[in-house]
């Protein structure tokens, strides 16, 4: 008797399983159509995040805070000294404005001095890469 129902568990356990293994299989086959525009602006991207990398230049970091703040501070810094570069930088969770590309820290220090008189807390940095 112990035999028996020893059997049939055995029995059940394994048409069980059998059943869950083909049960859940699925085709692997699935096709993606991706917009041909999607490659041209991917491309695009990486241009635009090769310009802005971090390098051994010096930069002066005019802002840190927020994403409205940060854009308002970009659109006023970019009126004013149209002939700077300056990027926004976006370290979790903070977004940073970063300006200008400067070969020696002297010239980057001439330039802050004249970037303090509008904005107090501008400070010089050297971004690692």
């Amino acid at each position: 008797m112990r035999i028996l129902t020893i059997t049939k568990t055995l029995l059940n356990i394994s048409t069980t399983v059998f059943f869950l293994t083909f049960s859940f299989a699925q085709e692997g086959k699935s096709k993606i159509n991706q917009d041909p525009r999607f490659e041209q602006l991917l491309s695009e991207k990486r241009k635009i995040n090769s310009s802005i990398t971090v390098n051994e230049r010096y930069k002066i970091q005019i802002f840190t805070g927020d994403a409205a703040t940060s854009k308002k501070t970009l659109t006023e810094f970019r009126k004013s000294y149209k002939n700077i570069d300056a990027t926004i930088v976006f370290h979790t969770p903070i977004y940073k404005v970063w300006v200008g590309s400067f070969k020696t820290r002297i010239e980057a220090e001439k330039k802050l001095q004249d970037l303090k008189k509008k904005y107090p807390n501008a400070f010089l940095i050297k971004p690692n890469k």
